[in-house]
């Protein structure tokens, strides 16, 4: 199991446990590691998770190798992250931190799909 792949299994076990912003963090990371690796694969790296957000929305979905709603899903994971990491008055609640932890799974199995022989098994849900 890949970084992607430990990162959702970590995020599985805060959520289960009440730990939503974690779940919420733990879930970007598992879709941040995955892209990460789609694009190191191609000979692209990212400083910044603004220039690795803006790669998914412009190479992957707008260049139609992913769905819109894998944007969104990416986006939305992102967004918890800044929640769960950095906010002080909003928290990220169980339903949240559910629809993080399966935002990050289908960006994961979108990746697997991409690259098959590169890329560990996705866990299971």
């Amino acid at each position: 199991m890949g970084p992607g792949g430990s990162a959702l299994r970590d995020a599985h076990v805060l959520r289960a446990n009440g730990g939503f912003d974690g779940a919420a963090s733990r879930a970007y990371y598992a879709a941040f590691h995955a892209v990460t690796a789609l694009f190191a694969l191609e000979g692209r790296i990212f400083a910044k998770h603004s220039a690795l957000e803006a790669a998914v929305h412009r190479d992957l979905v707008k260049a139609g190798r992913w769905s819109t709603d894998l944007g969104r899903d990416f986006s939305f994971c992102v967004e918890l992250r800044g929640v769960g990491d950095y906010g002080t008055d909003v928290r990220v609640d169980a339903k949240q931190a559910t629809d993080a932890i399966a935002s990050a799974r289908r960006i994961l199995v979108a990746v697997r799909d991409a690259l098959p022989v590169n890329f560990p098994p996705v866990p299971a849900a």
